[in-house]
């Protein structure tokens, strides 16, 4: 594949785009390169104050941007319920859906509905927000759904019969490469679907390479200042993948995209591979029906 930059981003005017985790970091970059191209996007973030100043940063570099605000709060199962309700009332298309939000390596603690932090967002909020909006997605030709995961899910573990750490020590870099191991297995698992209902909608995962956005915050001074900015590259590049899965004609359904450079950490986009762990059929079967059963929401193809 060429050299994919944001100068291959076809005109997106007409096309309707969410992004969660939209007001910081590679979401927020995400959300600058779609609305540059036309896009209507739509940014739904957790703290309003902190997505209303995303939203002036961007419509002034945009000013024509047409830019709508949501609140989404993953670690809540009531507010993702509210986001969805508010975009559907609102729209009568989504050509993209982008599961960009996440925590990584946080200290143990609980979501509203008492699920362990990472699994909790990282997974279980976007099963959920995914779900309820896929009615939206599937009567929109050709609409996608952008999972992100993460280089983490390569060393990524499901342990489907203790998922939430509750029996066992907790280790947050244990229940981060688990979680994002979960993002990649729900896409390919999602795609699956999307296929034998002969649905036209994809489902298409990402990973951003090494990005200092989510690397820096729960780290040391060593990986903070010295470590990080040699493995990693700025927000804007490492939202490359997912701008590709958004918008090339070329990205096929149950694919995987990411940095094609130094270990995979860094440069232009391209295909990656998947993890043996992420093919698991029966643990993909699982893992679907652990989301059925702990959101309360199931998928109608």
């Amino acid at each position: 594949m060429e050299k994919w930059t944001t100068d291959n981003i076809p005109d997106l005017s007409g096309k309707t785009m969410l992004v969660t985790g939209a007001n910081s970091g590679i979401g927020f970059e995400t959300s600058l390169a779609l609305a540059k191209k036309g896009a209507h996007v739509i940014m739904a973030c957790r703290d309003h104050r902190k997505a209303d100043e995303a939203k002036k940063r961007l419509t002034h570099v945009v000013p024509a941007a047409r830019i709508t605000l949501v609140t989404l709060d993953l670690a809540d199962l009531d507010s993702v319920r509210k986001c969805v309700e508010t975009v559907r009332q609102t729209n009568n298309k989504l050509d993209v859906l982008i599961n960009n939000a996440g925590v990584m390596a946080t200290p143990y603690s609980k979501t509203k509905q008492g699920f362990e932090m990472q699994i909790g967002t990282n997974y279980l909020g976007h099963y959920a927000l995914t779900g309820l909006l896929l009615p939206l997605l599937l009567a929109t030709p050709g609409s996608r759904i952008v999972s992100l995961s993460s280089l983490g899910a390569n060393y990524g573990k499901l342990d489907l019969e203790d998922i939430m750490s509750e029996h066992k020590k907790y280790k947050t870099y244990d229940a981060y490469s688990q979680a994002k191991l979960a993002n990649l297995v729900f896409a390919v698992e999602l795609a699956r679907k999307l296929e034998a209902s002969r649905s036209d909608t994809m489902s298409i995962a990402v990973h951003p390479g090494g990005s200092p956005t989510n690397l820096q915050r729960t780290s040391g001074f060593l990986m903070a200042r010295i470590i990080t900015p040699l493995l990693s590259q700025a927000a804007d590049k490492a939202a490359l993948p997912s701008l590709l899965a958004a918008t090339d004609p070329t990205v096929s359904n149950g694919s995987y995209w990411g940095p094609t450079g130094f270990m995979k950490l860094k440069g232009f986009p391209g295909p990656a591979a998947i993890p043996k762990q992420a093919n698991d059929l029966a643990a993909a079967s699982r893992l679907w029906e652990l989301g059925e059963k702990l959101t309360g929401v199931n998928y109608s193809f």
